[in-house]
């Protein structure tokens, strides 16, 4: 892996984007001087306490129910080194590598900040393993989003130590085997340190950071699907005025209905009220208000994701200028948990709505378009399934959008008596992420193929563009054929977001 670019942590002002950068784009990370001075000064505190034989959870008593047992200061470091062992215990298939970049890099910022206790060096290989490619194998269940993730983060800091498994240049390897093709050395770890490396939520949010934007960029994309299908479908724009959203001031309601007014603009296609119809459906007529609303779902989620990744979340943390040690909860994944399940919700309604625009797309009773978009009705299905499995997609949502945060079991003998299951939200909420990209996919597969009998020339210069894009990677469906592969391209194409930029070069930025 060849680093081009890096992101400065200082435990302060990481932004969703720097984790997109280093998670999607390979960029590295670099730890801020003043932050290393934090960490420097927070560790000869640990190594105090230790000396001192001062009782201190998890670094002198032992962890959980366990945290009455007392511990003595020369048994500290194997203390660590058993936590991690007897810890890592998650199960399922490995976390996406992107995803695991993502909480190295997170776990690498919450240590930044100077509260956890964690030695320089040990610090130092996280970043170093991230930076080198070493990409710890982190089972991805396992997590009750409370105490930490402490399971999957455990596979992280095995690596560290020389165990477990990594993936590194495509192999996946014995752990010190991968830092020794690396160049890079494990460590011994020492009092506190493996707590400091566990105990938070960086599984849950690096996930959630992802999905977030993912979800920022479907968001977007969708207004710029929708904007097509009403072209096609001899819709009425009269609707995204701006005299009916200042009346209903919802600012999220307001930008979509800008957006749609962007992307419109010189279309041949649209109607006025009265023309064709006086007014379209609500899958069209509405959606600045429904696009609106899940908008509004992200800015909540955005402002979580914004304070957690920049958040110390382990136990307990220690404060220099006060001398304090301190016991708390800010391991507990409540806020993201909540998150999730609200993004999950919102973002599932991009889906829905979505689907009953591609229905009408394909229903010539409501399109006055060729049944199913064939070319041959009848002898040819044309994209009669599509909508089926826009269909089981959107049904299947419906499920996963179920929240996982109401949901808790006790742990640890009823030490541990509430979690917060938000390490289930943020995957269930990656898979929504996932379907929410081949629905808005196979509506816009569908639209394309509508531009096929009304004819290109007609569209606004921004969806033209749209529409140029996706022929630049799917073909029409002049007869039928298996469309899956198209299917999965254009929803991955949507995730990267760069028919954004393209689209407005033309529009100008969209909301």
């Amino acid at each position: 892996m060849i680093v081009t670019t890096t992101v400065l942590l200082d435990g302060e002002q990481v932004t969703a984007q720097d984790v997109a950068r280093v998670a999607f784009e390979g960029a590295g990370v670099t730890v801020a001087d003043a932050a290393w001075e934090r960490v420097k000064d927070c560790r000869e505190m640990v190594e105090e306490l230790v000396r001192t034989g001062k009782v201190v959870y998890g670094v002198t008593t032992g962890f959980g129910k366990f945290s009455d047992v007392q511990i003595s200061p020369e048994d500290a470091a194997q203390l660590q080194v058993n936590l991690i062992r007897s810890h890592a215990c998650a199960v399922g298939q490995p976390m996406a590598i992107p995803a695991v970049r993502a909480l190295m890099m997170l776990r690498a910022n919450a240590l930044s900040k100077g509260y956890s206790g964690i030695r320089t060096e040990t610090l130092q290989l996280l970043t170093d393993c991230l930076n080198h490619g070493v990409h710890p194998v982190v089972p991805e269940q396992g997590s009750l989003g409370a105490s930490g993730d402490l399971a999957p983060l455990s596979h992280l800091a095995l690596v560290l130590m020389g165990e477990g498994e990594a993936f590194y240049k495509g192999e996946r390897l014995p752990g010190g085997e991968a830092l020794q093709k690396a160049g890079l050395t494990p460590i011994q770890l020492q009092a506190k340190e493996g707590l400091a490396l566990i105990n938070g939520t960086q599984i849950m949010t690096s996930i959630g950071t992802l999905t977030y934007v993912k979800a920022e960029r479907l968001a977007k994309a969708a207004d710029m699907i929708a904007a097509l299908t009403v072209e096609v479908l001899r819709g009425i724009p009269d609707a995204f005025s701006e005299e009916v959203h200042r009346v209903r001031p919802y600012p999220e309601q307001i930008g979509v209905a800008s957006n749609l007014r962007k992307l419109l603009a010189g279309s041949k296609l649209t109607t006025g009220q009265g023309e064709i119809r006086v007014q379209d459906a609500y899958s069209l007529r509405c959606l600045p208000q429904v696009h609106g609303a899940s908008r509004q779902v992200l800015s909540y989620v955005a402002d979580k994701i914004a304070i957690e990744i920049n958040s110390a979340t382990d136990n307990p943390l220690l404060f220099l200028e006060e001398g304090k040690v301190i016991s708390g909860g800010n391991f507990h994944g409540q806020p993201i948990a909540f998150a999730m399940d609200f993004l999950k919700i919102g973002m599932s309604e991009l889906a829905n709505i979505s689907e009953r625009r591609t229905e009408r797309l394909v229903n010539p009773a409501l399109s006055e378009l060729p049944a199913f978009l064939s070319h041959q009705p009848g002898m040819e299905s044309g994209m009669m399934i599509p909508q089926y499995v826009a269909a089981s997609l959107v049904s299947e949502n419906k499920v996963l959008a179920h929240p996982a945060s109401v949901d808790s079991i006790p742990s640890s003998a009823n030490q541990e008596d509430h979690v917060s299951m938000g390490t289930t939200a943020a995957r269930h909420a990656a898979q929504v992420i996932d379907n929410v990209s081949k629905v808005l996919a196979i509506e816009l597969i569908c639209a394309g193929e509508a531009v096929e009998f009304v004819g290109a020339d007609g569209l606004a210069p921004a969806t033209r563009k749209l529409y140029d894009l996706l022929r630049g990677i799917v073909p029409p469906v002049l007869t039928d054929r298996s469309t899956s592969a198209d299917i999965e391209k254009v929803a991955e194409a949507l995730l990267q977001g760069e028919w954004i930029q393209d689209v407005q070069k033309i529009t100008g930025e969209l909301m």
